[in-house]
């Protein structure tokens, strides 16, 4: 099923993200977060291509799993820039005979130092995939700018590109403050870009996180948050259930604002996406009933 038909089908889409193990880390990792997540039944899962511009994804084995094993679509991520057509198109057929019907087109990371390929942007990758087969094309935003970009005017002019090129639906970058999202939002409308954008949101429940992800995001952090990591920083267990807490609250504040979904960033984390799903679905289900 294209993702962009559950758009049409329901008012508010939730769907998790999680990430193949590192090529010298053990698979089944994440086949146990998998096996671990059955019954909960989001409405897809994005599979992200490995960091750093490595050739050594493994997104198809893992789309393919997600789909024939656990009967939910897959939305397979697909980085260019390190990439030449011909390994694109590859992919792309490899993708197309697993039956993956829907792709997060990416610009990827900058290697330094590396040979230019055929790709420069994120659009220029959508434009291909759409030149070579059907499939649903989706796209990322950031709500609190690109970090390349200059300012956020000239982000969403650049996302207004990706999305002429044929982006059906949006998945934001994490964010903690949830004015800043809807802001951001309004702006999107305005550029006229009027596809489907989910939230991004990332339950922070360990303290590494703080660190780790957020920092190389860059995301701001809310002082609601940093009150919340000063207390529990220290206490791992408390820390979690505050996590969950803060996120749960963040995804009713969004769905009551009218967004048109969540996506969670799970990391791999199989209790947390248990724990928050179970807060907020009947909230969704509820709301999809009317759709």
């Amino acid at each position: 099923m294209k993702i962009c038909d559950l758009f049409k089908e329901k008012k508010v889409v939730y769907s998790f993200e999680i990430f193949p193990p590192k090529v010298n880390d053990d698979i089944n990792k994440i086949y146990d977060t998998l096996s671990e997540l059955k019954g909960v039944n989001p409405d897809y899962i994005s599979i992200t291509y490995s960091a750093g511009g490595s050739k050594n994804s493994r997104t198809k084995e893992i789309a393919e799993i997600v789909k024939t094993k656990y009967g939910i679509e897959p939305l397979a991520h697909l980085t260019c820039i390190n990439s030449t057509k011909e390994e694109v198109k590859s992919a792309l057929e490899g993708l197309k005979g697993i039956g993956v019907e829907n792709i997060l087109a990416l610009r990827g990371d900058r290697i330094e130092g590396a040979v230019k390929t055929d790709f420069a942007h994120a659009s220029d990758l959508v434009e291909y995939i759409k030149q070579n087969g059907d499939f649903n094309v989706a796209g990322a935003c950031y709500p609190e700018g690109h970090p390349e970009s200059a300012n956020m005017v000239e982000d969403i002019r650049n996302l207004k590109i990706k999305v002429d090129k044929g982006v059906t639906h949006l998945n934001s970058q994490l964010f903690f403050d949830n004015d800043d999202f809807l802001k951001y939002l309004d702006m999107v409308r305005l550029a006229g870009i009027d596809v489907p954008v989910q939230a991004g949101v990332m339950p922070l429940v360990k303290a590494s996180q703080f660190g780790g992800i957020v920092k190389m995001t860059g995301a701001k952090i809310p002082s609601k948050i940093s009150r919340m990591y000063s207390k529990f920083a220290d206490d791992p267990e408390s820390l979690m259930e505050a996590g969950i807490a803060y996120a749960t609250d963040q995804i009713v504040d969004l769905i009551s604002s009218g967004v048109q979904g969540i996506h969670l960033y799970i990391m791999n984390n199989s209790y947390v996406a248990k724990r928050i799903t179970k807060n907020i679905q009947p909230l969704i289900e509820k709301l999809n009933k009317k759709a």
